[in-house]
């Protein structure tokens, strides 16, 4: 399937919300709490078994963006989103079966596994595009896209929900609402498919096909074998730990913080603190990404990782006593966690110039993966410990939000030793004048 090249006069705004189609469908991914509790109760399942398909899916995404970055750059956004429909709805397809014949294992094949391919494909299907079509501004463009995923729960919650009101939470419920997710996503997702582009040359770029683009030039397979690779993978993976570690346990978090006071949150607030915590999640990718524009990359990502540090030292020594500073602390630092997501495409842009980005990205998520399984990890695991020591409220989380700090003060540093990518990583220029040829010639 060649990349469909868009036509004299084709508005380059109409990409982005092609790209928020895909977006805001595999965003769903952060509203799988919602059939934990059913699926529970229908299958006899534990929190652990319950869990089980959205950590798959995470792993996946990381796994499928990473093995699958260089087609996603050879095949373009068309093919890319193609096969991202493809597998996130056949996920939930498999899911309806598993859970109307009662086999959890066909939920976790389908939603985990399946759907998480589509996760990864889905994520990164725009990202090289969106950068190209938006020069001048690609961490804006890569933010509205990104945008997506982290508000797509805005929708899947209430939405799941409300299915699982009016159909029932027994296993054939929640089996038709699979349904009704995968047939309708696959939709949406279709809109992208349709309207998604990839910039026409301009006359002058075809009259110098065979001069390569200005700025450094980076492989995928090169760029993994650079420090800059590895340095901002390091400042993914803690950065998204930092802000991991509260959205995981948001609720239970804010509930023991104020158990011990004269004004406790109850669970309808609780649940209001987490709806808080995903739009600063969504408004962060836009607005911290369009600021990296103005700013730069590195300053941004300072802003990210020093800033989040003094906001979790704020929670760690005044937060149990003020609820305002609590909840806005842990606002900042959802918004920062976005922000990091929505602005690492830029940077790599940056870096490594837009030869391979798509793919050199998909390479850099098995960050979120790591860090996937070390925020919470980190959080549940010491929180235990206290209890068990007979510990409560506060003083469940002072040893996991030192930690927190220890690891952004890391990243920090890691952020500070980025320098240019050295000479010697850049392509030839005749390899990439023939890239840029071959290209056309596909284009055509």
């Amino acid at each position: 399937m060649s990349p469909p090249v868009a036509p004299p006069g084709w508005s380059r705004w109409l990409v982005p919300p092609a790209a928020l189609s895909v977006h805001l469908s595999i965003g769903q991914a952060y509203a799988w709490s919602v059939f934990k509790p059913p699926l529970e109760s229908a299958l006899g399942l534990s929190g652990t078994q319950s869990a089980l398909p959205f950590q798959l899916g995470i792993v996946m995404l990381g796994l499928s963006a990473a093995f699958g970055g260089t087609l996603v750059e050879r095949n373009g956004p068309r093919w890319a989103m193609t096969v991202a429909l493809l597998c996130f709805s056949s996920g939930f397809l498999l899911s309806a079966l598993g859970a109307s014949s009662e086999q959890y294992w066909l939920i976790v094949l389908g939603y985990g596994f399946v759907g998480g391919i589509g996760l990864g494909i889905g994520y990164i299907s725009p990202v090289s595009t969106l950068i190209k079509w938006f020069p001048d501004r690609p961490g804006m463009a890569t933010g509205i896209a990104i945008m997506g995923f982290g508000g797509g729960a805005l929708i899947a919650s209430p939405w799941s929900a409300q299915m699982l009101e009016s159909f029932g939470s027994d296993s054939s419920g929640i089996a038709l609402a699979f349904l009704v997710h995968g047939l309708s996503y696959a939709v949406f997702m279709l809109l992208g498919v349709l309207l998604v582009r990839v910039p026409r040359p301009a006359p002058e770029e075809r009259a110098t096909a065979t001069q390569p683009p200005l700025g450094p030039q980076v492989s995928a397979k090169q760029a993994v074998r650079t420090p800059q690779f590895w340095l901002l993978w390091v400042v993914l993976c803690l950065n998204v730990t930092a802000g991991i570690g509260i959205l995981e346990k948001a609720a239970p978090m804010i509930t023991d913080f104020f158990a011990d006071t004269s004004t406790p949150v109850s669970v309808t607030a609780a649940a209001g603190f987490v709806a808080l915590l995903s739009a600063a999640n969504m408004a962060g990718r836009l607005g911290w990404s369009s600021t990296s524009d103005l700013i730069g990359r590195k300053n941004i990502y300072r802003v990210y990782l020093g800033a989040g540090a003094l906001m979790y030292t704020l929670i760690a020594l005044f937060g149990d006593s003020s609820k305002p500073l609590f909840v806005l602390c842990a606002l900042v630092i959802l918004s920062f966690y976005g922000g990091g997501f929505a602005t690492i495409p830029a940077y790599l842009k940056d870096l490594f110039g837009t030869y391979q980005v798509g793919a050199i990205h998909g390479r850099l998520l098995t960050a979120w993966s790591t860090a996937g399984v070390l925020g919470p990890l980190i959080v549940n695991w010491i929180a235990d410990r206290q209890e068990d020591a007979g510990r409560h409220g506060a003083s469940l989380y002072g040893l996991s939000f030192v930690i927190m700090i220890g690891l952004l003060v890391v990243g920090f540093v890691a952020n500070e030793l980025v320098r240019p990518v050295a000479p010697r990583h850049h392509i030839p220029a005749q390899r990439e004048a023939a890239h840029v040829e071959r290209q056309q010639s596909e284009s055509a």
